[in-house]
């Protein structure tokens, strides 16, 4: 997923809470449904800084011996400056971006 493309708040926005059970018409089921977005989202968003930030390891860890790394500052200030995974899941939910389905309304075969 491209998080410069996102076009989720930074930050925390008061919404109303009958716009979350539209689809659900259980608000319960909508945040379960936010919150597993929402560390999909997190998780992602780790593992692809974690990839990034392995091309700077160093095989010897010495306290004398670590250098800032330009690039490295760069990378982290990217990921601090996206929006938190709650509120692109929010946006996602909100615009209808997010597929899911309830396994005990579905027909038995």
């Amino acid at each position: 997923m491209d998080y410069k493309k996102v076009k989720a708040e930074g930050t925390t926005v008061t919404r109303d809470v009958r716009q979350f059970d539209k689809d659900t018409h259980n608000i319960y089921q909508s945040v379960v449904i936010v919150g597993k977005r929402a560390n999909q989202i997190g998780l992602e968003m780790k593992e692809e800084l974690n990839s990034k930030l392995e091309e700077f390891a160093t095989s010897t860890d010495n306290l004398e011996e670590i250098f800032e790394n330009r690039e490295q500052i760069e990378i982290a200030r990217f990921y601090e400056q996206l929006p938190k995974p709650s509120l692109i899941a929010i946006s996602e939910f909100m615009n209808g971006n997010i597929y899911y389905r309830v396994p005990e309304t579905e027909p038995k075969k």
